[in-house]
C-alpha cells in the first residue's frame, strides 16, 4: 500500500473516533439552587468578595457553573466535568451550611488555607479563565476575609 493511503486511513479513523467520542460526553448539569442555601443568601458579603468568589470559585464550587464551549467537546469535556464534580464535592457555595456555624467556620478556614497556599484557584483553571485569576492584593483580601469569617 502507498504511504499516502495509509496516512489517509489513519486520519480518517482518527476523525471517526473523535466523532464517536462526542456521544460519550458527560452531562453538564447545574442543579437548581435551593432558596436560601447559597453562601450569598445568608452572608453579608462585601461586593469585592462577592465578585472574587463569583469570578474565581463559582464555576467549580457551585451549581452556577458557566460551562465553556470546550466543555462540550470530548475528551476535554470529561476533564472539565470531573473537575467541576470534584470541586462541588469538596466545597459547594450553593449548599452552604447556614444553620451550622461550626461547619461554616471550618469551610472558611479551608478556603483561607487553600487560597493562601496558592492551591486555589488552580492554574489549569486560571490559564483558560483570565477573570478567575487573583492578584496578590485580591488573594490577601480573600484570605483575610475568610479567616475573619472562620473566627466568628
Amino acid at each position: 500500500m502507498n504511504r499516502r493511503v495509509i496516512v489517509s486511513c489513519f486520519l480518517g479513523l482518527g476523525a471517526l473516533a473523535l466523532i464517536a467520542l462526542q456521544f460519550a460526553s458527560p452531562p453538564r448539569q447545574n442543579p437548581p439552587v435551593a432558596p436560601g442555601h447559597d453562601v450569598m443568601a445568608g452572608s453579608a458579603l462585601p461586593p469585592a468578595m462577592s465578585a472574587v468568589l463569583k469570578n474565581s470559585c463559582y464555576d467549580c464550587h457551585s451549581f452556577e457553573t458557566q460551562w465553556p464551549w470546550y466543555s462540550c467537546i470530548a475528551p476535554v469535556s470529561w476533564f472539565v466535568a470531573r473537575d467541576v464534580n470534584a470541586g462541588r464535592a469538596s466545597l459547594n457555595f450553593s449548599d452552604w451550611p447556614h444553620d451550622d456555624a461550626a461547619r461554616a467556620r471550618k469551610r472558611w478556614r479551608h478556603i483561607a488555607g487553600r487560597v493562601q497556599d496558592g492551591e486555589m484557584p488552580p492554574p489549569n483553571y486560571t490559564w483558560m479563565h483570565r477573570r478567575g485569576r487573583l492578584d496578590e492584593r485580591q488573594r490577601a483580601e480573600l484570605v483575610k476575609w475568610a479567616k475573619e469569617r472562620s473566627e466568628q
